[in-house]
């Protein structure tokens, strides 16, 4: 088939032109469009903020003349302050209940004990007690300062459980020939932490200004570890 275009040059670039002037009004038409939509949600958003603001506003004022009217409201607070500080003071506070077990583990078979101090802000543990023996008490010394501590699922924390370690006087009992004997000695705050597992390890061999090998054989089978 044969076709003939009858149209003139200058009708053909008439038409063209035409067509891309609809399609030019056509894009700068749907571009304004966008536009003054996005120009009518800022606008929406501008007035929904600011009317939230001054929504907050009204009721700060309004709660904070409820909280001046409230009777006592310093006494009020100050309860309330306490009551928040509460679990930080539960968490700093000692587990004093582990001395007992602590001082069965470490201190030797034949030695007792019957005074004991504790004093957790300075760190520190007095003892005073009787040995049958001035080996056994050197043995005590000597494994207060070689025993150690783990915390549970940390390897990170551990180390000398105590420090320090004192012996004062030391002389024999009158009335039963037994040796008395006074301690002191400071020790690592983390083992009595009550956030934390800790466990002691008591040396099963130590070589001591008393010359004793093993002090362990002076230890019943539930005091070493």
């Amino acid at each position: 088939m044969i076709q003939f275009n009858l149209l003139p040059a200058v009708k053909l670039e008439f038409v063209r032109a035409r067509r891309n002037k609809r399609l030019t009004l056509l894009g700068a038409g749907t571009v304004s469009a966008v536009s003054l939509l996005i120009l009518v949600l800022l606008f929406v958003s501008v007035q929904f903020q600011a009317k939230h603001s001054s929504d907050l506003t009204k009721d700060i004022k309004t709660q904070s003349k409820k909280l001046k009217e409230t009777e006592d409201i310093s006494s009020i607070l100050t309860i309330q302050n306490q009551l928040n500080s509460l679990s930080t003071l539960h968490a700093s506070k000692p587990e004093a209940a582990r001395v007992f077990d602590y001082l069965k583990q470490v201190t030797p078979a034949g030695v007792t004990i019957a005074n004991v101090e504790v004093d957790f802000e300075a760190s520190t543990i007095k003892i005073k007690g009787s040995a049958p023996t001035i080996s056994a008490v050197n043995t005590y010394v000597d494994t207060l300062k070689f025993t150690t501590y783990k915390v549970a699922d940390d390897d990170s924390k551990q180390g000398n459980a105590f420090s320090e370690v004192v012996l004062g006087t030391i002389g024999t009992n009158g009335t039963d020939g037994t040796i008395g004997y006074d301690l002191s000695f400071k020790f690592e705050s983390t083992i009595f932490s009550n956030v934390s597992a800790v466990a002691l390890t008591v040396p099963n061999q130590v070589t001591t200004r008393s010359q004793l090998d093993k002090p362990n054989a002076l230890f019943d089978s539930q005091g070493a570890q």
